[in-house]
């Protein structure tokens, strides 16, 4: 096989997952690679999630795929969670080039250069040894971005499997989350968003807390908003509650997962919080940002769930209100606990109907929020170019997206009115001019 000359990254699954799979195109283009279509490509870099089933199932569907390519078979290599998962095992049943981890993808370009030589590139190693060093300075950026501070996950819900394929939890060092960041801007971002998969667990030697970062953060010129995703209950310290109340940078917006109503429910999903204490965190973040949007996950037909376990899931959507949600049906995933209660799976047929309702209540819940957003007045960030012309598309504070008739340009920052809802975004009038 020949050294390939141009790439192409496709990331499925999270926002962590967007975050690798840039950082793995900057790494290609460090070493001459030129980024092309997934159809044009010599190396094609399949960056995996396997939260459920049916994403891991995408991956082997896309890998036929690009073998039957006419333009010329790629080298195809797969990153990401379904590689640390499967390992050897994906190289063996879908005959691919190269099979990383998501925590020695730094290692990339060598592996490729393995694969080029004619032997398997194969990485799924988690080394204590931050990759981060390993990777190449930031380039041009969006206006909006993310930056990755820390991986892995110590609380072992039993339905997923992200402690066996990102490890345990680990922050990075605050001064080079900073030094990144101050990158990125440099880049051309405005907004930030910090990632993790308990994003709010971040902490250092100091005893810092994620809040301390978001402070830090705060104090950079040409920054102009701060988001962080995904959270957990357990995690929502009193410094960053406050944050919301004092850091005008940081957007009053939360995801906080809760995934079930049902306190049996959580305890057997190993959740470590209850319903109650999930609502009484709630209070206190709304006690500090009035109009802060919520956001959650939910998973519904977990092993044992019951018509009316089901129902207090119902009634905690209605007493919460999100602006926003994901829900799921529960996809077992092999090695998990949960996997393992075969005899007490949801039928599908009821665990579809419970999607559906579940799904309806959101959706009114999502539309309500949006309608009652009609008049407010805020800025937004453009970050795209609309359908019609002169229409551009950004996102509000609460990560609303927004579309007006505007000469405003990408990475512009500009107030408008909210003139209409939609369920899916909302309509906005320009106020003054480009503040960009």
């Amino acid at each position: 096989m020949t050294t390939p000359k141009t790439y192409h990254v496709k990331s499925y699954g999270c926002q962590m997952n967007v975050y690798d799979g840039e950082r793995m195109g900057e790494l290609m283009a460090a070493q001459g690679l030129v980024a092309a279509e997934a159809d044009q490509a010599d190396l094609v870099v399949l960056n995996t999630c396997h939260i459920r089933e049916r994403a891991t199932e995408k991956v082997y569907s896309e890998i036929g795929r690009l073998k039957l390519r006419e333009a010329g078979k790629p080298m195809i290599a797969v990153a990401g969670c379904v590689a640390q998962a499967e390992g050897e095992e994906i190289a063996r049943r879908a005959k691919v080039d190269v099979v990383v981890g998501p925590q020695a993808y730094h290692n990339l370009p060598d592996l490729v250069a393995k694969a080029a030589a004619g032997q398997l590139g194969l990485d799924t190693d988690m080394p204590l040894a931050s990759k981060f060093g390993r990777l190449p300075a930031r380039r041009k950026v969006g206006p909006s971005a993310f930056l990755t501070v820390q991986e892995g996950c110590d609380k072992f819900c039993t339905y997923c499997v992200v402690p066996y394929t990102r490890g345990a939890e680990v922050s990075r060092p605050f001064a080079a989350i900073v030094e990144e960041a101050k990158a990125l801007v440099d880049a051309g971002a405005r907004e930030i968003t910090l990632l993790g998969q308990n994003v709010n667990a971040w902490t250092d030697d100091d005893g810092r807390g994620l809040h301390d970062l978001i402070i830090a953060l705060d104090r950079i010129d040409g920054l102009a908003r701060i988001r962080y995703t995904t959270s957990h209950p357990n995690d929502m310290a009193e410094g960053l509650i406050e944050a919301h109340a004092h850091v005008a940078k940081l957007m009053p917006f939360l995801h906080l997962p809760v995934q079930a109503g049902s306190d049996r429910i959580l305890k057997a999903m190993n959740r470590s919080h209850t319903r109650d204490s999930y609502l009484r965190t709630l209070e206190r973040v709304r006690a500090a940002r009035p109009d802060i949007a919520l956001s959650g996950d939910f998973i519904v037909a977990f092993p044992g769930e019951t018509e009316a376990e089901f129902a207090e899931t119902l009634q905690l959507v209605d007493a919460v209100g999100y602006a926003q949600c994901f829900s799921f049906k529960y996809s077992p995933r092999p090695g998990t606990p949960a996997a393992e209660l075969v005899d007490q799976y949801v039928p599908d047929a009821v665990a579809d109907e419970r999607l559906q309702r579940l799904q309806a209540a959101l959706g009114r819940h999502s539309q309500a929020f949006n309608q009652a957003s009609v008049g407010r007045r805020c800025s937004i960030l453009i970050e795209r170019v609309g359908r019609r012309p002169g229409q551009m598309i950004g996102k509000s504070p609460w990560l609303q997206s927004v579309h007006l008739e505007t000469e405003a340009k990408i990475g512009d920052l500009i107030d408008v009115e909210l003139v209409s809802a939609g369920p899916n975004s909302l309509g906005g009038r320009e106020l003054i001019s480009v503040s960009g």
